[in-house]
């Protein structure tokens, strides 16, 4: 795919990954809106972008993902702006093992990402108006893998690579033009990174503790990649138009590993 006069939406993008892909999208000639749920963020990013991109490529709004209404008014937006929409990224997600934080972790990982690929489905399909394009969902490596630091999180972010694999799969989706792929990043320079807080059964200050030094060590041992190198794998999924269907995982460590995973159909 040429990004060039492309249409992009990203969501989660006023910081982190999220804004990595924007400006990887910018970078190649795609106009793009942008949301995120913190709106004093989005505004200071979207005057950078602005400033650097051009006021009339770069669009914000601010969005819960959870929120059905939000994300029906998004897709309108962009679409009544640039007139067409090529690319989404679901890429809006958090962490967090306690309750009641857990269910929002499921909220806006499994719900959020389901509700943006099913709304990027009525922009995209060509059999309806559309171009066609692509959907790229943000999963993770720890949806690949057994985190006992995580296990909320780990869940929700396999979730989002058997939801993508099956909608690649879908004939219907496949026949109005539409790829879908995943993107399973291990640990990145990103405030989520930052905060993580391992799943306990215990609240005690020496377990917080131990806790602590267990994810220190954990990070030291995978190690940290820039969002920047995130969003080159990022960009080859959108512009590959061999990748329908693609697990894609990234780590300082492997680089680019495309996984092949076995089920029966």
């Amino acid at each position: 795919m040429q990004i060039e006069g492309k249409v992009a939406l990203v969501t989660g993008g006023a910081q982190g990954l999220g804004y990595a892909f924007v400006q990887a999208l910018l970078d190649k000639g795609a106009k793009i809106c942008f949301c995120d749920i913190n709106t004093n963020q989005g505004e200071a990013t979207l005057k950078q972008l602005s400033d650097k991109y051009g006021a009339g490529n770069v669009m914000f709004r601010r969005c819960d993902v959870t929120s059905q209404k939000d994300m029906e008014e998004l897709f309108k937006a962009t679409k009544d702006r640039y007139g067409r929409i090529d690319i989404v990224c679901n890429n809006a997600g958090m962490g967090g093992e306690t309750y009641p934080q857990w269910e929002q972790v499921v909220d806006v990982n499994i719900k959020g990402m389901t509700r943006g690929s099913f709304i990027a489905f009525e922009y995209l399909r060509n059999d309806k108006g559309g171009n066609g394009g692509v959907i790229v969902n943000i999963s993770s490596a720890a949806g690949l893998s057994v985190n006992p630091m995580s296990p909320v999180y780990c869940a929700t972010k396999t979730a989002i690579i058997a939801l993508t694999r099956c909608l690649a799969s879908n004939e219907e989706v496949r026949n109005c033009g539409i790829r879908v792929n995943t993107l399973c990043p291990s640990f990145a320079d990103t405030d989520l990174v930052k905060q993580i807080s391992p799943f306990t059964l215990h609240d005690d200050a020496e377990t917080k503790m131990e806790n602590s030094a267990k994810v220190t060590n954990f990070l030291s041992a995978h190690g940290l990649m820039t969002t920047d190198t995130v969003a080159e794998s990022f960009m080859e999924l959108v512009m590959d138009e061999t990748k329908n269907g693609a697990v894609l995982r990234v780590s300082k460590g492997k680089g680019n590993e495309y996984c092949k995973i076995e089920v029966s159909v």
